[in-house]
């Protein structure tokens, strides 16, 4: 017999495993041996609790009942411990408290000797059992273990849900009952205390068993990776092995996964408050707000069995925060590295004299592929790394920063006299629209405003590149825009110039070698303006309409001029064919006679263009000569009540390209002109015979056609 250690009378801890373990197996294996032979120094137990123990004369009553082909074998609680029964060894134990503690001490026949023994050694038995209890507990993760493993660990749940039950039967014992001084043993408590420990153990040891971390480059990268890999693996053999041995309310997945999570909080926030490199901080903040969230708690096979919102982040604001900071700021001077050399690259290249690379026949040019390229993949990376959309955005700020840096170069040089000019600004025409197909993805991660800024800053610079083809366009074709709408043009009925319709039919021969999306939209661009310096010609009240034959011709010769336009410019590859029915609309309200149709068709003019103001209006009004102030005025009214509704229907932007002087400069007509030349003409001559040097005569002039200049505008 091998002598136990000397244990006082207390409930056995789970830091006894360690000291009872080695002597607990041995008195198992001594005890089984013993088994064998005569068995000597039983207890004769009576049981009282016959209602407890569902038996009837010690026999079981379904045994009575049901015939068996076999005699069950029944177990020494000896035998069940050292078979890791321990669900069959906790009866067995608590039907010999109910025998010894369920009566009365003034009932108890037997002697106060024997009572001591009989209550010392179940005492004993109880300590026994509970280390072998936390010994199957612990066991649980073992590489090697199978389904009888399974099975114990079962019987030892079992066991202690049994214990529980037992608790809570002596918390209101009958009267003159004695509580057992072990009770409550609170074995729940005690179990997941253990598995705590048994959590908080393996996550340090994690860096010394798991393999696999060969490929990275750090000390740190490696521990979290070992430390991931671990949580990982251990909450799978959870789902799969362990889960099958609890009950289902003590929902054991997500006991453990709190557990594991946080003992990786722990260490992970160890980490961060060293002193961190950026590659082991973006690792860090990779496993926090990727790895952990997707491929461990949304895992397919455990997200089904674990709350993956439930345990929360793995490191706090207080410690992300400045992870995140020294991530970003590492990112926004990496980018604004690369951003700076793309642009002084490309800007030598074109100061060189080097010609754009010429590709399916139109000239390219690759800043806007370089710099997509940098900026799309870091973007995708910060958005994964920091796992939120907001903060990702900050690196794009950038971006926008580059763009006026861009805009800023391809305006200087422009202004140059460079041989290249032209293929250069054609082959950057293609980069700026890359660069607003890049920035108007909605997936990209800009800030509202950022983005805003971008398409802003990118569109004025295309505006500065058609400016510089456009305009000598309509240089050359304004001597033939003066000739439109006035009375010698109207009377000879001949139209739009057919020398104007061949400059623009030749110039477009320039834009061959022009991307064709980029070609078209330019093209699109000079048939906007076209139409906006005819309308605005139109106008400009140089004639007058007196009777409703004028009007109808007018009409018909406003909706041919527009039928010219349109047919050379689509055939040229304009798509805006909208500017057709604006025309055709002008031609409606001039062709009407009536005032209240006229008021409808300005109205429905103003819905599809709310840029039409109440100075188009009156300019087109006054072509319309038998129209009376009453009558205008209504028509003015009419628009300025609608106006509210107007604003907010969509439409082209049309008319803020036709600007046309105040109307209340054009009703005072000629008068208004007459008395500023007169008093231009009187104020010179009175200053002409007293400054001195002719420069400073010269200064003075310049100065009053200057203010001249601001009367006539306002």
């Amino acid at each position: 017999m091998v002598k136990l250690p000397n244990l006082t009378r207390r409930r056995a801890t789970i830091e006894d495993a360690e000291k009872v373990g080695a002597v607990c197996s041995q008195v198992v294996e001594e005890t089984a041996k013993d088994s064998h032979g005569p068995r000597k120094d039983k207890h004769k137990i009576k049981f009282p609790f016959k209602r407890i123990l569902g038996t009837k004369d010690g026999a079981n009553t379904a045994a009575n009942t049901v015939s068996q082909p076999a005699p069950e074998v029944i177990l020494s609680f000896e035998e069940n411990l050292s078979q890791n029964q321990l669900a069959k060894a906790s009866r067995q134990l608590i039907m010999r408290e109910d025998a010894i503690f369920g009566q009365r001490t003034d009932q108890n026949s037997a002697g106060e000797d024997e009572i001591v023994k009989e209550r010392d050694q179940l005492q004993r038995d109880y300590e026994m059992f509970q280390v072998r209890l936390w010994m199957v507990i612990h066991a649980t993760f073992q590489d090697k273990s199978g389904e009888g493993d399974s099975e114990a660990l079962h019987s030892a749940v079992t066991s202690i849900m049994q214990e529980e039950e037992q608790d809570k039967r002596w918390l209101e014992p009958a009267e003159g009952l004695q509580v057992p001084e072990w009770r409550p043993r609170k074995c729940l408590m005690e179990h997941n205390l253990l598995l705590q420990k048994i959590v908080n153990v393996r996550i340090k040891k994690a860096e010394e068993e798991v393999n696999g971390a060969d490929n990275l480059s750090t000390n740190l990268m490696k521990q979290v990776f070992k430390i991931g890999k671990r949580v990982q693996a251990d909450l799978l053999k959870v789902v799969n092995n362990v889960k099958q041995c609890y009950p289902e309310d003590l929902d054991v997945c997500n006991v453990y996964a709190r557990l594991y999570h946080e003992a990786f909080s722990r260490r992970l926030r160890e980490f961060a408050q060293t002193s961190l490199d950026v590659k082991d901080c973006s690792y860090l903040l990779l496993w926090v707000n990727s790895y952990y969230p997707t491929d461990v708690l949304k895992h397919e096979e455990l997200k089904k069995h674990i709350d993956s919102e439930s345990p929360g982040a793995l490191l706090s604001d207080e410690d992300l925060k400045p992870l995140e900071d020294q991530y970003l700021s590492h990112g926004e001077a990496k980018v604004r590295d690369w951003l700076a050399n793309a642009l002084k690259t490309e800007q030598k290249r074109w100061i060189s004299g080097v010609w754009p690379e010429l590709i399916d026949d139109y000239y390219i040019s690759l800043i806007a592929v370089d710099v997509i390229e940098l900026v799309a993949p870091l973007a995708e990376e910060t958005l994964t790394i920091l796992g939120d959309r907001v903060k990702a955005q900050r690196l794009q700020c950038q971006l926008e920063t580059f763009l006026m840096s861009y805009k800023k170069a391809l305006e200087e040089f422009s202004k140059g006299h460079h041989e290249t000019t032209k293929a250069v600004l054609k082959a950057n025409l293609v980069s700026i629209e890359q660069f607003r197909e890049f920035v108007d993805k909605s997936e990209t991660p800009f800030k509202d405003q950022t983005r805003t800024n971008c398409l802003s800053i990118l569109a004025d610079l295309r505006d500065h590149c058609y400016s510089y083809f456009l305009c000598p366009i309509h240089k050359e074709l304004k001597v033939h825009y003066r000739k439109l709408w006035t009375t010698p043009w109207f009377a000879a009925k001949q139209g739009v110039p057919v020398e104007l319709l061949g400059i623009l039919g030749g110039d477009v021969y320039e834009f061959r070698d022009l991307k064709p999306v980029c070609k078209e939209d330019l093209l699109g661009q000079l048939h906007i303006e076209v139409m906006a310096k005819y309308v605005k010609r139109l106008l400009k009240r140089k004639m007058k309409l007196r009777d409703r034959e004028q009007q109808e011709a007018a009409a018909n010769l406003l909706c041919e001029d527009s039928k010219k336009l349109s047919a050379l410019f689509t055939s040229m590859g304009s798509r805006n064919s909208w500017l057709d029915n604006v025309v055709f609309q002008l031609a409606e309200v001039i062709r009407l006679q009536d005032p209240g149709a006229i008021q409808l068709e300005v109205v429905t003019l103003a819905r599809a263009h709310p840029d039409l103001s109440e100075n188009h209006v009156l300019a087109l009004l006054y072509l319309k000569a038998n129209l009376s102030t009453s009558e205008v005025r209504r028509i003015r009214e009419s628009l300025t009540e609608n106006r509210g509704t107007l604003e907010s229907c969509p439409g082209h932007a049309f008319f803020a390209k036709a600007l046309v002087l105040d109307s209340s400069f054009g009703r005072c007509g000629g008068q208004t002109l007459f008395y500023v030349n007169r008093w231009r003409k009187e104020t010179l001559s009175r200053i002409t015979a007293a400054l001195h040097p002719p420069c400073c005569l010269n200064f003075y002039i310049s100065m009053q056609m200057c203010s001249l200049y601001k009367i006539v505008v306002k």
